[in-house]
């Protein structure tokens, strides 16, 4: 039986350069199970995707990362691509923004290139992760137990290594945006 997240408000947290499918297949997933989704970014008014190396779609920002707070939300998706969580990782308010999600023990999903932006948030060390192929050793540095594998889970930290893992991907992630919070991972 899928999951249902009717009620539930979930943000996306991209900036240009995010890859395209990783944002759109697991938003449509979202919305499928009924949740509200939010495009949370620093670009003002629209953010654009990339399709591998060529320039993709534009999609509107729904809330400015300047006036986002976590509190409104219950989940987190940030997707992958090399310049979106690039980007993102140097951005103050954007590692404030992920923290409070860890702090609060809300669910987290983060596909490709996308847990860079948890190593910079300083949120890996002690978790079970995966992640693009090239990031693995970036993940292990921080303190994260890597695993090569499409989907990977622990206490509601959901990863994955790219495009490919997408079904898997968006399966686990409704379970844990389901599941909620997860107060075994709350900051002491």
């Amino acid at each position: 039986m899928p999951e249902r997240l009717d009620g539930r408000r979930i943000a996306v947290l991209v900036a240009n350069g995010f890859e395209q499918v990783e944002m759109t297949e697991p938003v449509k997933a979202l919305k499928r199970a009924g949740a509200k989704v939010e495009i949370v970014s620093p670009e003002a008014a629209q953010v654009t995707g990339h399709k591998h190396l060529d320039k993709g779609d534009s999609f509107p920002v729904d809330v400015p990362l300047d006036q986002a707070a976590s509190e409104r939300y219950d989940g987190l998706l940030i997707p992958g691509g090399v310049h979106s969580p690039d980007r993102l990782r140097t951005d103050k308010k954007a590692l404030s923004f992920v923290r409070s999600f860890f702090e609060a023990g809300k669910p987290v999903a983060a596909i490709c290139h996308g847990p860079q932006l948890l190593i910079s948030a300083g949120v890996v060390e002690g978790c079970e992760m995966t992640g693009y192929k090239a990031i693995q050793i970036d993940l292990r540095n921080a303190g994260a137990t890597v695993y090569d594998r499409e989907v990977v889970v622990d206490q509601g930290v959901v990863t994955s290594r790219s495009p490919d893992d997408i079904p898997a991907f968006n399966e686990r992630m409704l379970e844990e945006f389901a599941e909620g919070q997860h107060s075994d991972r709350l900051a002491s």
